[in-house]
């Protein structure tokens, strides 16, 4: 099974944050490729676990993800990204 996933990468002081906002998964890393690779290990550990208990589909169903044709599928799709200030009262 296949899952289509957006990949969030910041930069907070020295550290470098990847996150799923799809499955609400965080990691870090000292670089931009160790935060990616840490994510992408915690994923596939979570998914490991919960396909050994049984309970993979129903995090997936709680994540908002529906079956399609055999497939999970995300209503969630990111269309922008963008900075922006507002005033403070």
């Amino acid at each position: 099974m296949q899952l289509m996933l957006t990949l969030e990468i910041w930069r907070k002081g020295r550290w470098y944050i990847a996150r799923c906002p799809e499955l609400d998964f965080v990691s870090q890393g000292e670089s931009p490729e160790k935060a990616r690779q840490n994510l992408y290990e915690l994923i596939q550990i979570q998914f490991e676990e919960m396909g050994a208990l049984g309970t993979l589909e129903d995090y997936l169903w709680e994540c908002g993800y529906r079956r399609d044709h055999g497939a999970f599928v995300s209503p969630l799709e990111v269309i922008g990204l963008e900075k922006f200030s507002v005033p403070l009262s």
